[in-house]
């Protein structure tokens, strides 16, 4: 499968259908929607974590790779919604998450019980932090203050990029490398089509650390090789000129979510003119024949507007937001929202999640969310 032209229907399963009446989504709630959501032109699903998760950050906070939550139902249900898509001619796109895992996943548990355990090389540790002020920021200032977290038990601090429940994976260690191929195939053998990859650059960035070759992105060409193939559609929140790199020779990633269109995308629409937009689009290197860029229109990592000066983020704003209603996002931007209802109170991501508003198609590979 390729995805460049494809239309992506990108939907958390917990807010798209409740069919049990438990007021929580599920795949049968999927299932049932299938119809409709081919109807709106869509021919890829791509489903938001289901895995087995204390569910602290939406269930990228993972306790089982290879299992499906009981909130969502079985791997039955699993199988059942995948061969139901391809009766439908959908593919279907899931979320490999292999940047961290929870803290109560059990090799995050064994790590921490023994030195010895082969688990302990699974994650990043140190005996002081060591930070880098350039590179080494909390993805979620205000809420962590720094990414690295000391643990009791082990007597050392470990690395967490994101939340501090959240603990980053060593990929650069080959056991972990393994496992991940592990869990890749695990899918693969359940008729998945392909996987959006979370938090690319941070994989990246620790692939390095442990084998400078190719400045790491080797390990993008290590997980192409274990997915046999099929797409992986990456988040990869750079600059347009630093896109090259984790395409390769169209053996590394087939797609790249371009954040930076994305942000450029709402100045358009705040300004009623589509030179932003364009802007976006013509900053986009050409990609290697069978790779594309991914455009979405809604998403649960909208907006962090990073990428706009101060002065047009407030364009956005004004147009938006003008009661500035807002949550904070990546790097101390924040994340705006009008029109769609959004009830406080909650998660960054039951905000988000909540904030879905239909959109129109846009040129190049689209994506919808639920």
């Amino acid at each position: 499968m390729r995805l460049d032209g494809r239309v992506i229907y990108q939907l958390d399963p917990a807010t798209f259908f409740d069919s049990d009446g438990d007021g929580a989504g599920d795949l049968e709630g999927v299932v049932r929607k299938l119809d409709h959501i081919r109807a709106v032109g869509a021919d890829t699903l791509w489903l938001q974590p289901f895995y087995v998760s204390p569910y602290r950050d939406a269930g990228y906070d993972i306790v089982d790779h290879r299992d499906v939550s009981s909130r969502f139902g079985t791997m039955a249900d699993f199988e059942t919604l995948v061969a139901r898509c391809h009766q439908l001619d959908l593919k279907v796109m899931i979320e490999l998450v292999v940047q961290h895992t929870s803290v109560d996943h059990p090799w995050f548990r064994a790590a921490r019980a023994d030195a010895d355990s082969p688990y302990r090389d699974y994650y990043v540790w140190a005996s002081e932090p060591r930070d880098d002020p350039a590179v080494d920021k909390p993805v979620f200032p205000g809420v962590e203050d720094s990414i690295w977290a000391y643990d009791d038990q082990v007597g050392k601090y470990y690395r967490h990029a994101f939340y501090r429940h959240e603990a980053d994976l060593d990929v650069g260690h080959p056991a972990v490398r393994a496992e991940i191929a592990g869990i890749i195939r695990h899918w693969l053998d359940r008729g998945v089509d392909g996987f959006r990859v979370d938090a690319v650059p941070y994989m990246v960035r620790q692939a390095a650390l442990a084998d400078g070759r190719d400045d790491g992105y080797w390990f993008l060409s290590e997980l192409a090789a274990a997915a046999d193939g099929v797409p992986l559609m990456g988040e990869v929140d750079v600059a347009p000129d630093q896109y090259g790199p984790y395409f390769g020779n169209a053996d590394r990633l087939h797609a790249v979510l371009d954040f930076w269109t994305n942000n450029l995308l709402f100045l358009a629409l705040a300004r009623s003119d589509a030179e932003p937009l364009l802007r976006g689009l013509r900053a986009q290197p050409q990609p290697p024949d069978g790779c594309t860029y991914v455009n979405w229109l809604r998403n649960h990592d909208e907006l962090d507007l990073d990428r706009l000066t101060e002065a047009e983020r407030n364009e956005v704003f004004d147009a938006f937001a003008p009661r500035r209603t807002c949550v904070p996002s990546g790097g101390g931007s924040v994340v705006a929202w009008r029109r769609c209802s959004v009830t406080s109170g909650g998660s960054r991501w039951r905000m988000r999640s909540r904030n879905r508003c239909p959109g129109h198609r846009l040129s190049g590979t689209a994506r919808r969310s639920a």
